[in-house]
């Protein structure tokens, strides 16, 4: 049973950092690409980064430069670096895999992702 397990959110004032980490189980996630969305209240979900099989990755324009996303293959990890944080940054913040198998295109689209942790809470004040 495959099983996505988001940790690391919490409050932090604006200008800070969080790390947020995904534990996967129940299968090998190597050859997927691995992703985070969020969603605002009152908000569609939306795409934040996603990293491929061999490293390549991919952001939301308003994360570019603040945001760093990372894998560790061997322990079935995601992680998503966040600096500089806003107070529009403030959502529940999913991890999602694509299980389309050595993927070469990193897709910013929820529907191309087919699990999907609980989320976390990141809450960013002025």
């Amino acid at each position: 049973q495959v099983q996505l397990v988001e940790s690391g959110g919490g409050l932090v004032q604006a200008g800070g950092s969080l790390r947020l980490s995904c534990a996967a189980s129940g299968r090998t996630f190597s050859h997927y690409v691995m992703g985070w969305f969020r969603q605002a209240p009152g908000k569609e979900r939306e795409f934040v980064a996603a990293v491929s099989w061999i490293h390549s990755t991919r952001y939301a324009d308003s994360v570019k430069g603040r945001f760093t996303i990372s894998r560790d293959n061997a322990n079935n990890m995601v992680y998503l670096q966040m600096n500089s944080l806003k107070p529009e940054d403030t959502a529940v913040y999913y991890c999602a895999v694509d299980v389309t198998y050595a993927a070469v295109v990193v897709r910013t689209d929820r529907y191309g992702y087919e699990y999907w942790g609980q989320g976390t809470q990141v809450t960013v004040s002025s």
